[in-house]
């Protein structure tokens, strides 16, 4: 097929470039660069099956794809409250860009949601059939609201227009490629302890989170946009909940760094608790993560070393 990926270039969309490219597929890579880097699919430049294109997603666009994923938006705290009037822009102008040229050429059209739709949730784990705990005008809102805001546009095209749509809701991911700076936890604490710099914990580091590895999250993606039993939302992340003391703890062995954990105050609106219920992905895609977080981390860390 020749698909659309938006947010080609960044952590997650360069990955699934890589993927979709490696299952014989022509992919058209869409991102204007703001998170997403050349770096990240600059090996992909002398495949003749990879077109990337600078683009911004606010701003109309047509190719005539079979498939198309959306994961184009700002998605660490630092990155998307940077300039949130864009962010909120991304989320619900992109989305009608992508659902109206699925409409025209009859493309299958993924949306790549999040975790925290359900903001700091009263629901523990989080299934998809929760409505969410969400400040509508804190610091967090643009992204939060923005992709809300975005699943409506999605069922509404779909009811409305018949337009084929497939919701996943991405609970914590991490893996090679993600951005050194993005203020996302895995990647300040292992960029922290790699500098020898004291790691950051927030609060008192009780509150929780699940992290997937971002092969696993991929093959979800991969899996639901394929099947046709449900169109989402569907949770893909990884029910094994950790602390962010233990996270910290963790990153300390596995780098052998000398640095010591120090803790500041709780940001507004962050999450107590975040786990996600997989039953529906269980079901419908038979799909759940299999790297270790230790494995994982492995990886990440050898990638970051290559970064500083």
């Amino acid at each position: 097929m020749r698909i659309l990926v938006t947010g080609g270039a960044g952590f997650l969309g360069s990955h699934l470039c890589d993927r979709l490219l490696a299952d014989g597929h022509d992919i058209v890579c869409l991102d204007n660069l703001f998170t997403g880097s050349k770096a990240n699919i600059a090996h992909l430049a002398g495949n003749p099956n990879f077109e990337f294109v600078r683009h911004d997603i606010i701003d109309p666009f047509k190719y005539e794809v079979e498939q198309i994923y959306n994961l184009a938006c700002p998605a660490s705290p630092p990155h998307y409250q940077y300039n949130p009037i864009k962010t909120t822009k991304t989320s619900v102008m992109g989305a009608i860009n992508c659902l109206g040229l699925a409409r025209r050429v009859k493309a299958r059209v993924f949306q790549a949601s999040t975790s925290e739709v359900y903001g700091d949730p009263a629901v523990h784990p989080q299934p998809e059939s929760y409505w969410g705990n969400v400040n509508p005008i804190g610091r967090r809102s643009c992204y939060d609201e923005g992709k809300r805001c975005a699943e409506t546009l999605f069922f509404d095209y779909h009811r409305e227009n018949k337009v084929d749509i497939r919701v996943v809701r991405i609970f914590n991911t991490y893996g090679p490629r993600m951005h050194p700076n993005d203020g996302r936890v895995v990647s300040n604490l292992i960029v922290q302890a790699l500098k020898g710099e004291n790691l950051t914990v927030y609060g008192d580091g009780t509150q929780t989170r699940a992290f997937c590895y971002v092969d696993d999250l991929i093959e979800g993606f991969v899996r639901l946009m394929n099947q046709t039993e449900t169109v989402g939302p569907i949770n893909l992340g990884n029910p094994g909940e950790i602390t962010m003391l233990e996270l910290a703890e963790q990153v300390l062995k596995l780098t052998k760094s000398k640095s010591k954990i120090v803790h500041k105050p709780l940001p507004a609106d962050d999450p107590r608790q975040r786990r996600p219920d997989i039953t529906l992905a269980r079901k419908f895609l038979k799909w759940e993560p299999k790297v270790p977080l230790a494995e994982g981390l492995k990886h990440t860390i050898a990638y970051f070393k290559t970064k500083i």
